[in-house]
């Protein structure tokens, strides 16, 4: 049969076909299925809604002149008092240990993250660490591999991801803060919120020492990170542990592509690679479930040498297993929690005290810093913090007006979490493929998923979309050419269990403010007047 002129798809390879028909149809599904699930969910969430918690007393106790406590001097802690301190305010920061850190996880800082840092004025914290520049990410699945690379286009030179040992960072932001006079940099463990009529006044604290003091100011910021003891009067810690990770650092270990971070789709779960230093690359296992084996009877290494080794690139192995040898394995659970403040007048909380995701796509320090900059513009108009009640009610727009950016990077790691791991459902398998090889299909299709991992583009309807556009695209794969009642059967199932994966972690996000924040009132609260 001849070929008809002028005919649109006369060029089009099968594949991109394909891709075109999945976004359309994505859109359609992505926009009916959350247009149904919001309606749905609105009589629950004026149901479970909480009165913001009210005390008495509106001075502001203040002891030393201070205008801020900061609990923990990691990266939100250490950030935050240099902001509050550049901008003039009085700042106690309390820190535990204030030795340099020894963590596996906090050490790729994505360029949304970069962007903020720069926009902090804390840009200077990357020099003299050894971070690496990273441009991208290189997936491999069953032999192959993709690499997708930032939409940094449009953007300057030195904008990039970095990565890096996390203790040095934090030390050079901890350095950083400390130069500004207005802020005091103290070790010692806090023990409690100083409260007085339900308003925080403060916290008590032991020094080195053994003794006890009380540190009062208008404000504190509980900064105090993923095992925070503090947060359970602050909001609701519904804390999930869904995987754990396991690190090792890889020493003289050449990456099959420079300047990217390395996803390895696994069985049962992913394993991350990346460069922390010229040297040194880091290596985080995945091990679902919140029990890992034991890392001291060596069944550990076992299981790394004869389970993970051999579904890593060639090229990594013998670094990987003289790694092993080395024995410097270590594990710390992978921890998710929502944000569900408790407004209380004189505290706040920031960074992972107050909201975790899954650590697979690095989007912790993104959120942080974004939460920062947001928090530095709502407080800079304020000559005090003394009304705390009237502060309290101020800030509620902080939690609605950082939904959009902190709820899209939370969802979209729990997802690809989800996503990314082995199942034994064969249309979550087909869910997989689906999704390394519309990654791999490079332009929009990877461009736009890696926009939202990134933080350059965190827009709550585009992960929708892009999320469904794999799904469907995982279907049309299953249906072309030739369908067939099992195969149909199996791209239902696959819709199903797509819807299944992310509309929970919406949920848990909050829909309206995720996706309609200017229609929460707190949206448009002002500062007060007499502040």
């Amino acid at each position: 049969m001849g070929e008809v002129e002028g005919c649109p798809f006369h060029e089009l390879e099968w594949a991109q076909i394909r891709v075109w028909v999945a976004v359309v149809v994505a859109v359609v599904i992505g926009a009916v299925s959350a247009l149904g699930f919001w309606k749905g969910m609105q009589t629950k969430e004026r149901k479970g809604k909480r009165a913001p918690v009210v005390g008495g007393g509106g001075e502001s106790g203040e002891v030393g002149g201070l205008d801020a406590i900061v609990v923990g001097a990691g990266v939100a802690g250490s950030a935050l008092a240099y902001t509050l301190g550049k901008d003039g305010r009085r700042v106690l920061v309390l820190e535990r240990d204030l030795s340099e850190p020894d963590r596996i996880v906090g050490e790729l800082l994505q360029p949304g993250g970069y962007l903020k840092l720069l926009e902090l004025g804390l840009k200077d914290c990357l020099e003299g660490i050894d971070a690496q520049r990273v441009v991208g990410y290189a997936l491999f699945k069953g032999g192959k591999d993709a690499k997708v690379g930032y939409p940094l286009e449009g953007y300057g030179d030195d904008i990039a991801g970095r990565s890096f040992h996390n203790g040095r960072f934090i030390q050079k932001m901890r350095e950083k803060a400390g130069t500004l006079p207005q802020v005091k940099l103290e070790q010692g463990t806090v023990l409690g919120l100083v409260e007085e009529e339900g308003v925080v006044k403060g916290v008590r604290y032991r020094t080195p020492d053994g003794e006890e003091h009380e540190a009062k100011a208008p404000l504190t910021f509980v900064c105090d990170g993923c095992f925070s003891n503090l947060r359970r009067k602050l909001c609701e810690p519904k804390v999930d542990v869904p995987s754990c990770f396991v690190g090792l650092v890889l020493e003289n270990c050449e990456l099959p592509h420079t300047s990217h971070g390395h996803v390895v789709l696994a069985d049962p779960s992913p394993i991350l690679l990346y460069p922390i230093s010229s040297t040194e690359v880091r290596c985080l296992v995945d091990v679902p479930g919140q029990k890992v084996p034991s890392i001291t009877n060596g069944d550990m290494a076992k299981h790394l040498r004869t389970v993970v080794a051999p579904q890593l690139p060639e090229q990594i192995k013998a670094s990987f297993l003289a790694a092993i040898e080395k024995g410097n394995i270590r594990s710390m659970p992978n921890r998710t929690m929502p944000a569900l403040p408790k407004p209380t007048p004189g505290a706040l909380l920031m960074g992972d005290a107050f909201n975790m995701r899954h650590p697979l796509t690095g989007g912790g320090m993104t959120v942080a810093l974004s939460d920062i900059v947001l928090l530095r513009d709502m407080l800079r108009p304020l000559r005090n913090f003394h009304d705390a009640e009237s502060l309290c009610d101020y800030l509620q727009a902080f939690y609605t007006r950082r939904k959009p950016v902190a709820a899209t990077i939370n969802t979209l790691a729990g997802a690809l979490y989800k996503v990314f791991c082995d199942s034994p459902d064969l249309a979550m398998k087909e869910m997989r493929q689906a999704c390394f090889d519309y990654l791999s299909i490079g332009g929009v299709f990877s461009s736009g998923p890696v926009a939202l991992l990134s933080g350059l583009n965190p827009r709550p309807l585009s992960l929708v979309v892009h999320f469904f556009a794999v799904a469907v695209y995982g279907v049309g794969r299953l249906l072309i050419p030739f369908p067939s009642p099992g195969k149909i059967w199996i791209g239902a199932r696959l819709i199903r269990g797509a819807s299944n994966i992310i509309f929970p972690i919406i949920k848990a996000e909050g829909v309206r403010q995720m996706f309609f924040p200017n229609m929460v009132p707190a949206y448009y609260k002002t500062p007060p007047p007499e502040a």
